[in-house]
């Protein structure tokens, strides 16, 4: 089997599931954020609720302290959607954040979730 066969084969089952990534940076100093902290997390914690948003963080070198800079996953619809998401997050909205809007494709991977019913805890993995 050749090489372009076997990768075919090799992609064929995997997920493909198309995500919208936003990379963040900051436009302020990294306290200039903070007023609006609570605002943003709000927006954030709706976002996972309603089943929008996938993953999101903030971005630091290895060991470093939060600089502002973010990544987040969205689940939308087409790019425009995911754009009317990112517009409206407080920090975006208030002109203290910007971003670059990527289309992920997800192919593989693993999530483990594990469920201990002696204490109710979760663990992801």
């Amino acid at each position: 089997m050749d090489e372009d066969a076997r990768a075919a084969t090799l992609m064929q089952k995997m997920l493909r599931k198309r995500l919208y990534a936003l990379i963040s940076r900051p436009l302020v100093a990294p306290e200039k954020l903070k007023p609006l902290l609570a605002t943003h997390l709000d927006y954030m914690i709706g976002l996972e609720r309603r089943g929008l948003l996938f993953a999101s963080g903030p971005l630091t070198d290895p060991g470093g302290a939060p600089s502002g800079h973010g990544l987040t996953i969205v689940r939308a619809k087409d790019a425009a959607e995911a754009r009317a998401i990112a517009e409206a997050e407080p920090f975006f909205a208030h002109g203290l954040r910007a971003f670059e809007l990527k289309e992920w494709t997800v192919m593989e991977g693993t999530l483990g979730v594990r469920v201990n019913l002696s204490d109710q805890s979760v663990e992801v993995t």
